[in-house]
């Protein structure tokens, strides 16, 4: 029996209702189409109070498989996750607006990159993801990116879409 969509899971746990004051926004690779079976739902959010944070997830999602908190004190954050309907979940707060969010920022490139690549570019990151690659690893591959490829994904964010197509392959 297979899991449920992504979006599914995320109505059904109420996340982003109960994580609005947060500026919820849901990021990785269940929306882009590019999960594999292991994939958890990311949620990013702004937080500037963790011990609020921490204790609404706790109260609402404490009783779930796998439920833990991590402060990330280098990072100015805070990891929660759990299990839910047959998905991991992670909820990233950070002390920042998401837009400026790393996490935030390569779900948003890598959104571009797939409008522009379609499912050729989806095909071909999938392919490499299958053979164990992580998502922004995947697409500094295929663009021949050098370096880190986290980093240097978040440097095609003020690429227009004429250089980010003149990448593809």
């Amino acid at each position: 029996m297979s899991r449920v969509p992504h979006d599914v899971a995320l109505q059904r746990t109420g996340a982003l209702t109960l994580l609005a004051p947060y500026d919820p926004h849901v990021a990785g690779t269940p929306p882009l189409g590019l999960d594999l079976p292991g994939s958890d739902i990311d949620i990013v959010c702004e937080v500037r109070d963790f011990d609020a944070f921490a204790t609404l997830l706790t109260e609402h999602f404490g009783d779930r498989p796998d439920f833990a908190v991590h402060a990330r004190p280098d990072l100015d954050a805070m990891i929660v996750r759990f299990r839910a309907w047959d998905w991991p979940f992670e909820i990233f707060g950070q002390a920042l607006p998401v837009a400026q969010q790393h996490g935030w920022r390569h779900f948003c490139v890598e959104r571009r990159l797939l409008d522009l690549g379609g499912p050729a570019l989806a095909q071909a990151i999938m392919a490499l993801r299958h053979r164990g690659l992580k998502t922004e690893p995947a697409f500094a591959t295929l663009l021949g990116l050098t370096g880190n490829p986290y980093v240097a994904l978040l440097e095609l964010e003020k690429q227009d879409d004429a250089a980010l197509r003149a990448l593809l392959p």
